[in-house]
């Protein structure tokens, strides 16, 4: 049941980190290139991320260890996200309709590489 309780919690905080992405993106795509509109609605909404899964969603502490865990569990995302966005792009879609079937593809892979990094005791170790 804690696993459950922790996947809704995560759901929550993905949903707002979308809202937070999505939205920077559609209005600052209004303005520039869609891949730096992408990257900068990316960008924000992984400092709000960081914070909210490790406080909200895995009632753990920030620490360096973890910081330096997540930004690369995002990095994989983040090329993730532009080869899909940029695929979907390709397959016809719209640039305003595009990232929702990114979302759909790679939340729950980030799921998986976000959990490792505040669940596994190589992160609980000596943390800084």
């Amino acid at each position: 049941m804690d696993k459950f309780k922790e996947f809704i919690r995560f759901v929550i905080v993905g949903v707002i980190s979308t809202g937070i992405h999505y939205g920077l993106y559609y209005l600052l795509n209004l303005v520039m290139n869609v891949n730096i509109a992408y990257t900068i609605g990316y960008v924000i909404a992984w400092c709000c991320n960081f914070y909210m899964s490790a406080h909200f969603t895995f009632k753990s502490e920030t620490s360096v260890k973890r910081g330096v865990g997540f930004a690369v569990s995002h990095g994989i995302n983040y090329v993730l996200h532009m080869v899909l966005l940029n695929l979907f792009l390709w397959l016809g879609l719209s640039e305003t309709l595009a990232p929702i079937p990114v979302y759909c593809i790679a939340v729950p892979i980030n799921f998986i590489m976000v959990r490792y990094v505040f669940r596994s005791i190589w992160f609980q170790r000596n943390e800084n």
